[in-house]
């Protein structure tokens, strides 16, 4: 049995493969503005990283935000769904994920790699990864110099906006008024962490959870949710492929 999970996220997509025996291979590119087309340059790549052709594989399934625009997809799937079996193939322990991604996060309450609750901030960019590039932006810097900057903070500014366009003006502000670079990206880290912090309380996750999604990346904001949530949270070697690898593992139905 050899499938493919395609992940077509607003800002990446990601496509895994998984073989008979478990062994996974993964792309990850740009989604740009055609999720089609990047579907099928990422269902291509990773054909091509594994040595497998199109004629081999037994299923694709699709998950993430653009996973209906996939109609060479066999079935697409919830991304809620995928990341709680991508999430349980690497980590049985799991009893919850904090996914941030680049337009939304959510929290998952997972039992044996079933969802049992869910929240999700689909709404605004409010601590997702949008709203770290428009601050980083402001500061003008790189998201991944942001971890960097954040060493060097003795006192986080307090950033009091969500919303991405207020939090980019309060940002400038910040600036105008004679904070440093390290401390306003320090305050930006931290109040990504007490969003998210807020969602993963409503679900009661006190142990045991991954933290998963692009934004996974950012050590800073690793630290500062555990800090929040006063927890360890595990983190994938790659955190931006668990939807996929989860749309790859999915079972197919059976034959009538």
């Amino acid at each position: 049995m050899i499938s493919v999970g395609i992940d077509a996220g607003s800002a990446t997509t990601k496509a895994v493969l998984v073989n008979e025996g478990k062994k996974i291979t993964h792309t990850i590119r740009s989604t740009e503005f055609d999720f089609i087309y990047a579907a099928e340059i990422a269902y291509k790549e990773v054909l091509d990283n594994a040595g497998i052709d199109k004629k081999d594989v037994n299923h694709v399934y699709s998950t993430g935000y653009g996973r209906n625009s996939i109609q060479f997809a066999d079935k697409s799937i919830s991304e809620i769904t995928t990341h709680a079996m991508g999430v349980y193939h690497l980590y049985p322990e799991v009893k919850g994920i904090i996914d941030i991604g680049g337009q939304d996060s959510k929290v998952i309450s997972v039992n044996r790699g079933k969802v049992t609750d869910f929240i999700m901030n689909d709404k605004c960019a409010a601590g997702t990864g949008k709203f770290l590039e428009y601050t980083a932006r402001a500061l003008e810097v790189s998201i991944e110099n942001l971890d960097n900057l954040v060493i060097g903070s003795e006192t986080p500014a307090n950033i009091t906006s969500m919303c991405t366009v207020f939090a980019e003006s309060e940002v400038i502000s910040l600036r105008t008024r004679g904070f440093t670079r390290q401390d306003i990206a320090a305050g930006i880290i931290e109040s990504i962490a007490r969003r998210v912090a807020v969602m993963a309380r409503q679900l009661e996750l006190k142990e045991n959870v991954a933290f998963t999604g692009g934004v996974a990346k950012n050590t800073s904001i690793k630290s500062a949710l555990e800090k929040e949530l006063g927890i360890s949270l595990y983190v994938p070697a790659e955190p931006q492929i668990t939807g996929a690898l989860g749309a790859a593992l999915c079972q197919p139905p059976l034959p009538n």
